[in-house]
């Protein structure tokens, strides 16, 4: 039996148009995308956006550009006509639009409507636009810039509105849309209006250019995070990064406070997603991630912007570099702030001594670290130094009096359940997780011991036997070379276990078939897809967790003393590893005010 061969046919005009704007305009805040770049590249000051129906019904874009003559409103809906290119190179774009599809998409779909007015010039005009169908320019009122309506978005292919979310998520979306834009120009103001309510509402930003950026990127993470936030600004081979980064304990359940800018265009970049991810690395929890403003300036030609219709991607010419520069620079702030944990987490605990529970209103507790703290621990900017004991020392003799007002975290009064340290310090008191901060000192270690070549050894007097099930048996057997580096030897020891020879050193007098089990539990969930580098790290990190001290071991003042030294010499210490906060800091005017005394 022959099978029909079909014929090859050209499509009509209207259908490319239609499939063309599929690319382009996916829901109402693409067409909010589109419209508002279009009037930054006017060079427009002030930009006001109306929706109705989650933009279904209707999106409206203001602005006070520089407008758009009357001869040249057909040719602005057309396609692949544009004003942003000079010549046809494609190597120093520096427009956030230049592919002219924009409006002729738009038109595709829906209903468009565009009336435009020249500084200076007597009247506006305007022009309508429905598919194929165009009318106009004629004479119209309208004052100067550009006004563009889009009414009933896919009326003309239905189809797509059943891929639309509710009016209330595709608001949300628009609603990003316009903060990011607001974010990249903060010498513009913003509004945007919803069935009658102000959303969004931004007065444009004086000032040089970074000082204003920061002003604009503090409006829409929250002033009252300012104090968990970190600045950072470098620049390293032409290329130029500023911005501001939260706390490991401030990050949040999604990535929706993570803003990416390259020369002044958001994008959801994958190459700076991942460098943002591993900056943080085992500072933060699991599912959680950090909140982000970051600008990344370069020059035009060294970016390419060319490579996603809707131009939320960007390629890299030396993604080497941009890389590493990112990955480092917030290492380095994250590390000369390690020692910094968010506000919330003493609000929180001040408003559980309250009765009846939260704070009352306003009132925010500082969040800064005890004075002194970040510069004990500066010296780890470099390679760690020799590493002192693992566990916290014992004490034979009485211990000396600690005055709390020479280290930052104060000096052990007590221990509460045999799991938290309290402290006094200067002005307060500092809770400490006695598990979570030693998890931490040790994870820091094994770290050191890791980038030196390797970390130190202990031979077992008798080699411990630990049996294990056959997945995680090979797992650990997989890796038995690279787990040297860890100061784990192990060899096969029958068909169901495994013999220990050594472990690591820093690790002291702990169960090891423990240990082992749970080293191989990790490495077999991981798989052999993980990078040797990731796998070492969550073994170094699951080693430290079983080799710290635990709640429920009760601790002499020497010891308390000693584990609180170490933090302070240890970075990111604010955070265990699995991101957990390790202390907490209530100042003395904080307890003062729980007893009415102030």
């Amino acid at each position: 039996m022959s099978v029909p061969v079909p014929a090859i046919r050209v499509l009509p005009e209207e259908v490319v148009n239609r499939i063309a704007a599929g690319e382009v305009v996916e829901r109402p805040a693409s067409v909010v995308k589109e419209l508002v770049e279009n009037a930054l590249d006017a060079g427009a000051r002030r930009i006001d956006v109306t929706l109705a129906g989650g933009g279904r019904d209707l999106v409206l874009v203001q602005d006070d550009g520089c407008g758009i003559p009357a001869e040249e409103l057909p040719l602005a809906v057309r396609r692949h006509a544009t004003s942003k290119l000079a010549d046809d190179a494609l190597v120093r774009i520096t427009t956030l639009g230049f592919r002219g599809e924009a409006l002729p998409s738009i038109a595709a779909v829906a209903r468009l409507v565009i009336t435009s007015r020249l500084a200076g010039a007597e009247s506006a005009f305007t022009l309508a636009a429905e598919g194929e169908r165009v009318e106009g320019p004629r004479p119209a009122a309208g004052a100067p810039g550009t006004r563009v309506e889009v009414r009933d978005l896919f009326r003309r292919t239905p189809a797509r509105l059943k891929f639309l979310r509710s009016e209330r998520a595709e608001l949300q979306a628009a609603l990003e849309v316009v903060e990011r834009l607001a974010l990249a120009r903060p010498e513009v103001g913003f509004t945007l209006l919803a069935e009658g309510r102000r959303l969004l509402d931004l007065p444009p930003v004086r000032g040089d250019r970074l000082a204003r950026t920061l002003e604009r990127a503090l409006a829409l993470l929250g002033r009252e995070r300012r104090d968990d936030l970190i600045e950072l600004e470098t620049e390293r081979e032409g290329v130029r990064l500023f911005g501001l980064l939260g706390l490991p304990t401030a990050a949040r359940a999604d990535a929706s406070a993570q803003y990416l800018v390259v020369n002044g265009r958001p994008v959801q970049d994958r190459l700076l997603k991942a460098a943002l991810k591993a900056a943080y690395g085992d500072l933060l929890a699991a599912g959680r991630h950090p909140a982000a403003a970051l600008f990344l300036e370069l020059p035009p030609e060294r970016v390419d912007v060319n490579v996603h219709p809707a131009k939320i991607e960007v390629r890299f010419a030396d993604p080497g570099t941009v890389r590493g520069l990112v990955i480092g620079a917030l290492r380095r702030a994250l590390a000369e702030h390690g020692q910094r944990t968010a506000g919330r987490i003493a609000t929180a605990a001040l408003g559980a001594f309250r009765p009846g529970g939260p704070l009352a209103a306003g009132r925010t507790p500082s969040p800064s670290p005890p004075r002194g703290l970040a510069e004990a621990a500066a010296s780890y900017q470099a390679p760690l130094a020799p590493l002192p004991p693992a566990a916290p020392p014992g004490a034979s003799e009485p211990p000396e009096e600690v005055d709390p007002r020479a280290h930052p975290l104060g000096a052990a009064r007590a221990q509460l359940h045999d799991a938290y340290i309290l402290a006094q310090t200067a002005d307060g008191l500092v809770i400490v997780d006695q598990h979570a901060a030693h998890e931490r000192i040790l994870l820091e270690r094994l770290k050191a011991g890791l980038a030196a070549g390797g970390v130190a050894r202990q031979a077992l007097l008798l080699p411990e036997v630990v049996e294990l099930g056959p997945g995680e048996r090979e797992a650990l057997l997989e890796r038995a070379e690279d787990l040297l580096a860890t100061g784990l030897v192990v060899e096969p020891f029958g068909p169901g276990a495994v013999l220990v020879r050594e472990v690591p050193a820093l690790l002291g007098e702990r169960p090891t078939g423990e240990l082992v089990r749970a080293l191989a539990r990790e490495l077999a969930s991981l798989g052999s897809t993980f990078t040797l580098e990731a796998a070492i790290g969550r073994v170094a990190a699951t080693a430290a967790c079983h080799g710290s001290v635990r709640a429920g071991r009760r601790l002499s003042l020497a010891e308390m003393d000693a584990l609180l030294r170490q933090m302070e010499r240890t970075p990111g210490a604010a955070q265990c590893n699995h991101g957990r906060p390790t202390w907490i800091e209530l100042k003395r005017t904080d307890i003062e005010r729980l007893f009415a005394r102030r």
